[in-house]
């Protein structure tokens, strides 16, 4: 199974994939490929959804995923930073919608449970765990892909516990 993670950002949109190999002994993450899509803020914001359009489809055609895994929506104290992520969120589904994938959303306490296995874990140990499950001598960069790391890794969790060994 091969799953493709994003966190979405107004600034800075996060991708990362992960394939889970198996053998007879055992199962192993490994990470495939990481980055982040970086937005010019002094874009108008139709050409920075654009942006994000093509950039993430052209990824999930070049990595060929399995699934997309995405961070759900939380609530922010400010509406109108809510509504941009909103707009971002739905033109990172629109591109797996397009590549024919799968989307699966994950909140951000069962992103870090599942990752670190506390739901309220700092950014850094979040990174510093994305490390060590994907056995990385350090924490991806920027920030953004390691947490799109960790989407991908909690929906692998997630996958693997309700729905066995499968593709989903």
């Amino acid at each position: 199974m091969r799953v493709f993670g994003i966190d979405c950002g107004t600034e800075y949109t996060g991708w990362g994939v992960v394939q889970v190999e198996e053998t007879a002994r055992e199962r192993r993450l490994v990470p495939i490929a990481a980055g982040a899509i970086k937005l010019d803020k002094k874009q108008k914001t139709p050409l920075r959804l654009q942006q994000v359009f093509a950039e993430l489809t052209g990824l999930m055609v070049m990595y060929e995923p399995d699934c997309v895994a995405i961070e759900d929506v939380f609530f922010a104290a400010n509406a109108k930073s809510a509504l941009k992520l909103g707009h971002v969120r739905g033109v990172a589904m629109l591109a797996a919608a397009t590549c024919n994938l799968q989307v699966s959303e994950y909140a951000p306490l069962s992103i870090k449970s599942a990752v670190v296995g506390y739901g309220l874990a700092a950014k850094e140990q979040v990174q510093f765990m994305v490390a060590r499950l994907l056995d990385l001598e350090k924490a991806p960069e920027p920030a953004d892909a390691a947490d799109a790391l960790a989407i991908a890794i909690c929906h692998v969790h997630t996958a693997q516990t309700h729905f066995g060994m499968g593709v989903r």
